[in-house]
């Protein structure tokens, strides 16, 4: 007969934070796998035969173009450029004529451009960063608020800009100089500046911040030698995004500062061969080349701070 009065047997007990942990733990390796499948298909020769063969075809018109401006003009109106094996007649004329030909003058433009693009990327910048050292680590009344509205004018067209400002110039009475394509410039890079620097600036950690204010710094010191430092591939992003963003401009140099020879930057003087100097191919592609090259080596030289800039503050922990 069974004793009625006999102890229970023990029962484990289950600790609600490791069952937590363990679902945490399968669910992260459920992602690394997931990650480690998705990095074995993209890292497949496939995808390597893939991504080689879009970079050909991306390149084939710009390798084609730069053919084209060395070649003469006899030859660009009989044959195309992939004939340069059988054909091999190159010259620098086509350059020489665009560059310092009294009818094209594209050097001139070309200074007009260099004068253009570097105040331009680098008055936005210095703004920007003040701005976005006040917004992430001072603390004021109505910081939030002012921080969506700059966030808000991203979605400000242009466009819509363009008759109010250069009506405020010609009040001003500097329309048609450097400085009103410099405003501008400035004016429609700032808020996207300043909310770049900003959340890379908020994903620094406070703790450096909080040693060097204990260690006496105040804002000018700590911007300048903690700060600073960690913001170069920030900078570099954007610095190199305005730069192309500049010197590839027509619309708010052509609005704003006019055609004329001591203002125009390059896209102008460019745009204005397409139109009077149509049938000359051997001109229009050696001043689209001109134009192409500073950005292309730019970008190219720098490409690896753009990328940086870019996944910056993308991933913690």
């Amino acid at each position: 007969m069974t004793n009625a009065s006999a102890p229970l047997p023990p029962q484990t007990l289950v600790d609600p934070l490791e069952v937590d942990t363990t679902r945490k733990t399968s669910r992260f390796s459920r992602t690394d796998a997931r990650a480690a499948r998705a990095a074995k298909k993209l890292s497949s020769p496939w995808t390597s035969l893939t991504a080689i063969l879009i970079a050909i075809v991306w390149t084939i018109p710009t390798f084609g173009l730069l053919v084209t401006s060395f070649r003469p003009r006899s030859e660009i109106r009989t044959s195309g450029w992939w004939t340069l094996p059988w054909n091999p007649g190159l010259t620098l004329d086509n350059y020489q004529e665009a560059l310092f030909g009294s009818s094209t003058s594209l050097i001139t433009y070309f200074v007009n451009s260099v004068v253009i693009t570097l105040p331009a990327v680098i008055i936005p910048i210095s703004l920007a960063l003040l701005a976005a050292y006040a917004l992430a680590w001072i603390d004021f009344k109505g910081r939030a608020i002012l921080f969506v509205a700059i966030f808000a004018l991203q979605v400000v067209p242009i466009q819509v800009t363009l008759i109010p400002l250069l009506s405020q110039y010609v009040s001003w009475g500097i329309a048609g100089s450097f400085w009103v394509i410099w405003l501008s410039h400035s004016i429609f890079a700032l808020p996207l500046a300043i909310y770049i620097l900003h959340n890379f600036m908020k994903d620094i950690p406070p703790s450096l911040v909080e040693a060097a204010r204990m260690d006496g710094a105040g804002h000018v010191k700590i911007f300048f030698q903690v700060l600073m430092p960690l913001l170069t591939p920030a900078i570099a992003s954007f610095a190199i995004f305005q730069f192309l963003w500049v010197w590839n401009d027509l619309l708010v140099a052509l609005t704003f500062a006019g055609g004329t020879t001591d203002v125009a930057p390059l896209t102008v003087r460019v745009a204005e061969l397409s139109g009077t100097r149509g049938s000359q191919w051997q001109l229009l592609s050696a001043g689209a080349f001109i134009a192409l090259v500073v950005p292309l080596i730019v970008f190219l030289s720098l490409q690896r701070y753009f990328v940086r800039g870019l996944l910056a503050g993308s991933v913690k922990g």
